[in-house]
């Protein structure tokens, strides 16, 4: 397909692979794309003066930051209200790109900064072993994509903190403390809590109690104070997990064991038997890409990649029922990016298969921009 006939399309329902210069392609969609995509994740050239197979990272820091300004103001004016971009990066050029990114997007558009774990094992050749790299995370409207953005589900480790000890009809519970800091306590805060048993309980010093002794006295008499198995402990407040939020605010660390290794992702492409194992030295693995659409796209949303280099943001996303329009310039990585994505509807088994219990299917368009 060329230009002519996917912009012709329907392009906001579209599994499309785009061969060409980036900046090209941005700039024709930005009428129809205006603040439609959802989510951006890019992971561009970190400048960082390594030679790769088929490109010499190695700029100059000003030929890197106009690049880095073309492409992000085009980016900025996709963007839904609600809609956030994501930005791989390490330290060589991380600190400059959060000044652009500050200036382009506006300093108060900031989300985050989250560490990846990209690698865990130790490099003794060098000064430091570093282990981690950088996402920048901007949205045109904070508080818009806090309402927007999605809970991880509770971890084993959480969900093993309740129990039912007494047996309680409505589930499995934690207990947490009763008392709370006194600095900025009332006088009502301050009484005597009489346990069912008849013990008598004051708060610690500099404590009080975090109810009033009405709201405490209706609180035991409900069942939602625990005085311990033996019924002397200290009152503690039983939180039951069918009350809960049903999931976990994401973290800003990401390690190894939540978001994947360029490892993980480099031994995931050779056993696809579609790539040459030196073609892609630093990959990026499809658990960190499905961590960023996991927290900010649900299904059918659309995600925008305009530095596909290994064709993951597709396939993860492919996987994950995502619309998706990825960007690669380079014709001998399109043509792996292909292989992949032909995988990836045969039903290929690696990356994040078995966690989103992916069995093929699909189809996604290729398109020379011509």
């Amino acid at each position: 397909m060329d230009r002519e006939q996917f912009l012709a399309e329907n392009p906001l329902q579209v599994h499309a692979i785009v061969q060409a210069d980036n900046r090209i392609v941005l700039k024709d969609i930005q009428e129809l794309y205006s603040r439609h995509v959802d989510c951006v994740y890019i992971d561009p050239p970190y400048n960082n003066g390594e030679r790769y197979n088929y490109y010499i990272d190695n700029a100059s820091h000003s030929e890197w930051m106009e690049r880095m300004r073309v492409t992000l103001e085009l980016l900025k004016n996709l963007l839904k209200e609600d809609g956030s971009i994501w930005i791989s990066i390490d330290d060589g050029e991380m600190h400059y790109l959060k000044v652009l990114c500050d200036e382009i997007f506006g300093r108060d558009k900031f989300i985050t900064t989250i560490i990846w774990q990209q690698r865990n094992t130790r490099e003794n050749r060098t000064t430091f072993s570093n282990n981690h790299e950088y996402l920048l995370v901007y949205s045109p409207n904070p508080e818009a994509f806090k309402r927007r953005r999605n809970l991880l589900p509770m971890t084993s480790e959480i969900l093993a903190r309740y129990s039912n000890p007494d047996g309680d009809p409505r589930g499995p519970w934690q207990s947490v403390t009763a008392n709370v800091q006194a600095g900025h306590a009332v006088p009502t805060q301050f009484y005597e809590i009489v346990a069912p048993n008849g013990k008598r309980h004051n708060p610690p010093q500099g404590r009080c109690w975090v109810y009033n002794q009405e709201r405490m006295n209706r609180e035991i008499a409900k069942g939602n104070i625990w005085f311990g198995n033996d019924g002397n402990g200290v009152p503690r407040i039983k939180k039951f997990i069918s009350g809960s939020v049903k999931g976990i605010v994401p973290e800003t660390l990401w390690l190894s064991g939540f978001a994947g290794t360029n490892k993980d992702a480099k031994n995931h492409l050779q056993r696809l038997r579609v790539y040459n194992k030196d073609l892609f030295e630093t990959p990026k693995p499809e658990s960190l890409v499905s961590r960023v659409l996991e927290i900010a796209t649900n299904e059918g949303d659309i995600v925008l990649d305009c530095f596909l280099g290994s064709g993951t943001t597709a396939a993860t996303a492919h996987k994950m029922k995502r619309n998706y329009l990825c960007i690669e310039e380079n014709m001998e990585t399109c043509n792996y990016i292909r292989a992949r994505m032909d995988k990836v509807i045969e039903g290929e088994t690696g990356g994040i298969s078995a966690m989103v219990k992916w069995k093929g299917g699909g189809e996604y368009t290729y398109v020379e921009w011509k």
